[in-house]
């Protein structure tokens, strides 16, 4: 008997050890993706305020403003796995306020976001990346362009239980 519970002992003591681990990869994973996609951010909106200092210099005023708070943001919520999404949309709102100075009127935005939604849980920085892939690519070459994006509950119900409200339920689109 004694050996059997030293050996579901050890059992339990492998899936806990297996499971930290998977969390430990899915944390390295996201904090690479986050380090590669944040430089490229902040260097092109450089880039954009170096450029629109001797045509604009108001626009580039607001646009270090701007790029000042998103940086804010980003940095009171270092280490953090998951924000709200009401969180995450307001690094969107930032971001896009940046692009807003940069494209102007060649750059509009529609945003549909069902309020029950706004505290699901979500990546930390998961939406500001494929956005603005989504402008790099789609809006930027263009002479003009629009960016829609779109948050809902799945199967029009989002769980009321606090603790179980995470972002696989969200369902999420750029285009």
């Amino acid at each position: 008997m004694r050996h059997a519970i030293e050996y579901y002992r050890q059992y339990r003591l492998r899936e806990l050890v297996a499971s930290q681990l998977e969390t430990q990869l899915a944390q390295a994973e996201l904090e690479v993706l986050k380090m590669q996609l944040q430089p490229h951010f902040l260097f092109n909106t450089l880039h954009a305020i170096s450029a629109l200092l001797y045509r604009d210099a108001e626009s580039a005023d607001r646009m270090i403003s701007r790029l000042s708070d998103f940086l804010r943001l980003t940095l009171d919520s270092a280490g953090v796995q998951e924000v709200p999404l009401k969180r995450e949309m307001e690094y969107l709102d930032k971001y896009l306020e940046i692009e807003q100075v940069r494209f102007g009127e060649r750059l509009e935005v529609v945003r549909k976001v069902d309020s029950d939604t706004l505290d699901l849980l979500v990546p930390n920085l998961l939406l500001q990346p494929l956005v603005e892939n989504a402008v790099r690519h789609g809006i930027a070459p263009r002479f003009r362009g629009r960016l829609d994006y779109h948050h809902r509950a799945s199967e029009g119900r989002v769980p009321r239980d606090g603790g179980g409200r995470r972002w696989h339920r969200l369902l999420g689109t750029a285009s």
